[in-house]
């Protein structure tokens, strides 16, 4: 087998990491309960934190991802100096959400912080940090479609793609995929542009953002019912303008490799040739991982390294924003692979057994193909 060193790297893959990003801080949880509301006297007792764990959406994952793809060698071959690392401006950011709801963000995050909605706390400073998120997120696309690099993976934290219009949902503060995907056809003058999400859980504030549009196609494979409740389901396909432009393909717990390789192949690629986007944007999470923690699905880094091979494979202009994934020992892997695979190298030699891939029920079940059948008939594929 060649070493990546004999190797000549055949795509310019921007990776933008940044020290700030791992300063956010999340807050404290214990079972799913926030430690500031646990009541003793409430009648139901779970031993909380000490306080030196918090939250599953946390820096560990995210800055032991960049280290790794830094110790193994792969990021001297990336180009980390062409995406220009700034914050949003307020205006950018209110191309999604309201004014109102950033401007209570920035009051919260110049006090002590807080709870931005459901599940979205956050400390001091971190407004600042979630602009710089988005921001570095809108830079990439300005780099991608400048053609100065053929794709970018912005590590970015606080994720994004549940926060609406007006609050935050779970661990997000701003929507940077869509602030991005708007800042794509707003400034940059792109018709179609299309938006993948594979994090576990579903999408619902980027669908917020284009559920009435026919601009901007929106497809999240998510494990079905998990966060938030009752969201993603088959039937959202959009509304008005917007009637077939959102594809939602909820998949039962325990999928694999083999039903999301299905999903890729019978959805969301037919959907993307339909569609003919000038842009690609990647909710890249790694939650559907067979290892985290608030997932149920099994996913492998090699599951993951062939979505991103097939989306790439279309050879059209493409950012992968960070999203979840709360397994401190997967995500780095996963990761590695995804960036790898951006950059067109072959896989490195780190020592690494997946053995998700021995699990049983890692092929396409029948009752998984079963969705990717409803999913085919619903839109016509």
């Amino acid at each position: 087998m060649l070493h990546r060193d004999d190797l000549k790297v055949s795509r310019r893959t921007g990776f933008v990491a940044d020290e700030r990003f791992y300063w956010h801080h999340a807050g404290v949880i214990t079972s799913g309960c926030d430690i500031a509301s646990f009541n003793p006297g409430g009648g139901e007792f779970v031993q909380p934190n000490s306080g030196t764990q918090g939250y599953f959406e946390n820096e560990s994952t995210k800055r032991r991802m960049a280290n790794l793809i830094d110790v193994c060698g792969l990021l001297e071959k990336l180009d980390t100096a062409t995406v220009k690392k700034r914050a949003a401006q307020k205006e950018e950011l209110c191309y999604f959400h309201s004014r109102v709801y950033v401007d209570k963000v920035e009051d919260m995050s110049c006090r002590n912080g807080g709870d931005a909605g459901d599940f979205a706390f956050f400390g001091p400073g971190s407004y600042n940090i979630a602009a710089l998120a988005a921001g570095c997120c809108i830079e990439a696309v300005n780099s991608v479609l400048d053609q100065a690099l053929d794709n970018a993976y912005v590590l970015c934290r606080p994720p994004g793609h549940h926060a609406e219009r007006d609050r935050g949902m779970g661990f997000c503060l701003f929507n940077n995929i869509a602030i991005a995907a708007e800042h794509a056809v707003r400034n940059r003058g792109k018709k179609r542009v299309a938006i993948v999400d594979w994090d576990v859980h579903h999408g619902n504030g980027t669908q917020q953002a284009f559920f009435e549009r026919s601009d901007v196609l929106f497809i999240s494979v998510h494990q079905d019912n998990l966060y938030p409740p009752s969201s993603g389901s088959l039937n959202e396909v959009g509304a008005g303008d917007g009637e077939g432009f959102t594809i939602n393909i909820p998949l039962p717990p325990g999928a694999g490799d083999g039903a999301y390789k299905r999903v890729m192949e019978a959805v969301i690629l037919p959907s993307l040739k339909k569609f003919d986007p000038e842009i690609i944007l990647v909710s890249c999470g790694f939650d559907a991982s067979f290892q985290d923690p608030l997932g149920c699905q099994m996913v492998t880094s090699l599951g993951f390294q062939q979505m991103a091979r097939d989306v790439l494979s279309l050879d059209i202009p493409i950012v992968f924003c960070h999203e979840g994934g709360y397994s401190p020992e997967h995500v780095p892997y996963c990761g590695l692979r995804v960036v790898e695979e951006m950059a067109g190298l072959e896989k490195s030699n780190v020592n690494f057994y997946d053995d998700g891939l021995n699990y049983g029920y890692q092929a396409c079940q029948k009752w998984q193909e079963d969705v990717v059948q409803k999913v085919c008939e619903l839109h016509a594929l």
